[in-house]
């Protein structure tokens, strides 16, 4: 069976963006911007911030990528029952305690 969504296409340009893309779409669901927040990567577990990941927005969703190891850290859907997000393979995203 072929495989019909692909993340990366033949050039070493790629078709990503970095993880500042995601800052709109994730301000939308988190009160702070969590593009500068630590995100471990559960297929390497290189931490860093969320800025540096590896964004395909020519996908069913978006996909969010490791630069490391090219694992999904976070998929993001939106559908008509409202905004869908997985965070696959063990990842996790550390979003700042509010001071007080």
């Amino acid at each position: 069976m072929a495989n019909h969504y692909t993340y990366v296409s033949g050039t070493s340009e790629e078709l990503h963006l970095d993880g500042n893309a995601l800052g709109g779409m994730l301000s939308e669901i988190f009160a702070a911007d969590p593009t500068g927040c630590a995100c471990r990567c559960g297929g390497c577990g290189v931490a860093e911030p969320l800025a540096r990941a590896l964004v395909y927005v020519s996908c069913p969703g978006t996909v969010v990528r490791c630069a490391h190891c090219s694992a999904v850290v976070l998929r993001v859907t939106t559908t008509p029952s409202g905004r869908w997000m997985d965070l696959g393979e063990g990842a996790s995203i550390c979003l700042p305690m509010p001071e007080g």
